[in-house]
């Protein structure tokens, strides 16, 4: 077989390969766009319905459980500076952030400032208890004046959505998931997250931050 002869067969099995691979390309796309359409629930297009649900615009679209177990709507917070925290009872961290965090409230709740507590016992099991456990503990051990609510997950596939658009918001050193106890968010008035401070920051390093937010 001569060599031109040998190029040729090469050039039409070349050119044969090249459409296929084109046809594959747009039956694949097509087969993609169908399966989307027919699925809805695993579509890359939008869902009909409520937005605000499925992308939150500020912390304002959260409704949360207080320590009760009744029903809180972030928007009651509307135009309050926030200070978001993961707490537990048996922290190495715990004395010493209730009693600053007590501080910061007492200054400056008048002015606009919330304080709002999270219980978690995802950390080495340091927040055993029930919630009225949690609350009698908070508020005799630890004098806590500020809202202690429903205790939640804060990593994981069942972290609370509040927590899921925190870490959204504002990722940490080395990944947006929490790393232990007393995690701090700070959130403005609009209710866009502006801050977050590691477990071992001191809430008083955080006055600055919040004397500004309140000026704001």
């Amino acid at each position: 077989m001569s060599q031109l002869l040998i190029l040729e067969i090469l050039g039409i099995y070349m050119t044969s390969w090249r459409f296929l691979n084109w046809v594959s390309v747009i039956f694949l796309g097509l087969a993609f766009l169908y399966y989307s359409y027919t699925n809805p629930s695993s579509s890359v297009y939008p869902k009909s319905g409520n937005m605000a649900e499925e992308s939150p615009q500020s912390l304002h679209d959260f409704t949360v459980k207080d320590i009760r177990g009744n029903d809180v709507s972030m928007n009651d917070y509307k135009g309050k500076v926030l200070l978001i925290v993961n707490v537990a009872s048996k922290c190495g961290l715990t004395h010493s952030n209730y009693k600053e965090l007590n501080i910061l409230y007492e200054k400056y709740k008048d002015q606009g400032l919330e304080i709002l507590g999270f219980p978690c016992n995802q950390f080495a099991g340091q927040e055993p208890g029930s919630n009225e456990e949690i609350q009698e503990t908070a508020c005799t051990m630890f004098k806590a004046e500020f809202p202690i609510f429903d205790k939640v997950e804060v990593n994981g596939n069942n972290a609370a959505p509040i927590y899921k658009y925190l870490k959204a918001q504002k990722g940490g050193l080395f990944g947006d998931f929490i790393k232990w106890n007393f995690t701090k968010f700070l959130v403005g008035r609009d209710g866009k997250v502006v801050a977050r401070y590691a477990p071992t920051t001191s809430p008083l390093k955080i006055e600055k931050d919040i004397q500004n937010l309140l000026a704001s």
